[in-house]
Order: structure tokens, then C-alpha cells, then sequence
């Protein structure tokens, strides 16, 4: 049995006139009588009352028209999902974030029109620190990541998104807390509190070259488990930070943030993926991600 033949029967049973469903169907009315008498051989019996000017079903008719149309309607719906999942329309997103980019509203927007042009795409997010997920992409157990530069992508595609400047936060009551920009300089007495070096080692290092550019070595008072935690250590009085300005959006009492002057500290937050990655979901939100950076150029 042919799909041709069940789409036949379907329109003859539609219409109970072979010429009127050789019409619908497109095609000579000789071919689709011969389809009709082929399925009706296979089966066993037949499946229409032949009358000089129509056709009707007969009872073995009704009953496979039932079966046909269901058979004829899946199949359908499986080429269409197929079509979905082929042009990245449906399907499973993985994706991966760095703590500290989920506060930067680019990366909402970038979501948010992904979302709305592929919205039955199911999104599934992991959170972990920027060089934990670089291994993640490479081992495939996630699509694509956020992460944060200076980052070493080495085998990876990268595509920057948005870059930002590094600030100070300050604990409550400190001598510099009513200054809106400050010096590096001005904190070479100040115990820093930072990321383990492990969960971003570039970006780690740009921070300890941009103290001692600026003529001092950091003392390193704590470590905090993530960028984004180490503003609740500076609320605790622990020390001084240094994070991303996107960052400052974080509620924690009495402490100040502070523009740094001069341009020696940005971080950049970047769409990292496997290289000729073929997944549609992929292409699509890189795709997404070039068209995006591409319009914030040329702004």
C-alpha cells in the first residue's frame, strides 16, 4: 500500500465522484480509478459501490476512511515536525551562563528575540563559571554558552556581544564611598576580594595587571565562589571587588559602585559554540547573535 493511494481514497471518498477528485487531486481520471481498484486488490474487498454518475463508500469504505484519514493526518504532522526541527523551529536549546552575564539586559534582549522567533524551541539554561562551561561545549553536553572575556576559547567559535567597563564596589562608610569615580590607584590599601582564579583564569589576571599597571599588588583578602557573590562579601565589610558595571543592579546594603577612571579594565560578554556546529537550533541563535552585534556597530 502506497501514501499516494490512501490521499486518493481520501479524496474520492471526499467527493464519491472520480472525476471531480481527479480534479481536486490534479491528476487524469483513469490513473486514480486504476489506484483506487490496485488498493482495493490488496485489500481484499471493495471499497466502493460504483453508480453511473457517483460513487458511494461501502461499509468496509467507511470504516478504512476513519483509519486512512488518521494515517494520512500523523503523517503529515511528522513531515511538518520534521520540516520544524530541520529549519531549527522546534527542538531543544541548551544553553549555558556565566553567573554575572545574566545581569547585563542585552542578554535578556537576546533571549527575548530568540524566544519570539523560534518559540517552540524549548530553552534549557545551566549555570556554571565561563571556564567550566567551555569544557561543557566541547564535551556537547551543552549547545552553546555565555561566558565572559578575556576568556581561552582555543578550539571554539566566539562571537562578542557587548562590552563593559569593570567597577569598584566599596563596603559602607568607606573613606571613598561619596566619590562617583575613583582612581585603581586609590585602593592599592584595600583588601580585594575576588573570583577564584580557577573559574576565570584571563580574567583574574587582567584584574591583577590592571592593579599593578596602576602601582601596586592586590591583597587578596577572600575569595568568593562566583563574580557575582563578591558584593555581598563587600557588604560584610570583608574587603573591596572589582566586577562587571552590569553588575551594580545588585541590592546589597550600604555599598557604593564606583566608575573607574581611565579604560585599562572591560570585560566582554560573548556567545561561545563548536565550530561548524550543524544543529539548527545553533545556527539559528548565532545567527541571531551576528545579526545583533552587527546592528549595535552600526548604531
Amino acid at each position: 500500500m502506497e501514501f499516494r493511494q490512501l490521499r486518493y481514497f481520501l479524496a474520492v471518498a471526499e467527493y464519491l465522484h472520480f472525476t471531480e477528485a481527479a480534479r481536486f487531486l490534479g491528476i487524469a481520471q483513469p490513473p486514480l480509478s486504476q489506484q483506487i481498484q490496485k488498493l482495493e486488490r490488496e485489500i481484499g474487498t471493495r471499497l466502493f459501490v460504483r453508480h453511473p454518475r457517483r460513487v458511494e463508500l461501502t461499509e468496509a469504505g467507511r470504516l478504512f476512511r476513519e483509519r486512512a484519514q488518521r494515517l494520512v493526518e500523523d503523517a503529515e504532522l511528522a513531515l511538518a515536525e520534521a520540516q520544524n526541527a530541520g529549519r531549527g523551529e522546534s527542538g531543544r536549546l541548551i544553553l549555558g551562563f556565566a553567573g554575572s552575564t545574566v545581569f547585563h539586559p542585552f542578554v535578556a534582549a537576546l533571549l527575548q528575540r530568540y524566544r519570539s522567533a523560534y518559540p517552540r524551541v524549548v530553552i534549557g539554561c545551566e549555570e556554571s563559571n565561563s571556564s567550566a562551561l567551555l569544557d561543557r561545549v566541547h564535551e556537547s553536553k551543552v549547545d552553546a554558552a555565555l561566558v565572559r572575556l578575556p576568556l581561552d576559547c582555543r578550539g571554539l567559535s566566539t562571537q562578542a556581544l557587548v562590552e563593559e567597563d569593570v567597577i569598584a564596589v566599596l563596603p559602607p562608610a568607606h573613606r571613598l564611598g561619596r566619590r562617583r569615580r575613583i582612581e585603581l590607584a586609590d585602593l592599592a590599601a584595600d583588601p580585594l576580594i575576588l573570583f577564584p582564579r580557577g573559574i576565570g583564569p584571563d580574567l583574574y589576571d587582567s584584574i591583577i595587571s590592571a592593579c599593578r599597571a596602576a602601582g601596586f599588588n592586590p591583597s587578596i583578602s577572600m575569595e568568593s565562589p562566583q563574580i557575582s557573590s563578591t558584593v555581598n562579601m563587600v557588604a560584610a565589610g570583608f574587603g573591596v571587588t572589582l566586577i562587571p558595571s552590569s553588575m551594580r543592579q545588585i541590592q546589597a546594603k550600604g555599598v557604593t559602585y564606583h566608575d573607574l577612571n581611565g579604560r585599562s579594565l572591560r570585560t566582554t560578554i560573548a556567545l561561545v559554540h563548536r565550530p561548524r556546529e550543524k544543529a539548527p537550533t545553533v545556527q539559528n541563535l548565532v545567527r541571531i547573535v551576528r545579526d545583533v552585534a552587527r546592528n549595535r556597530t552600526q548604531e
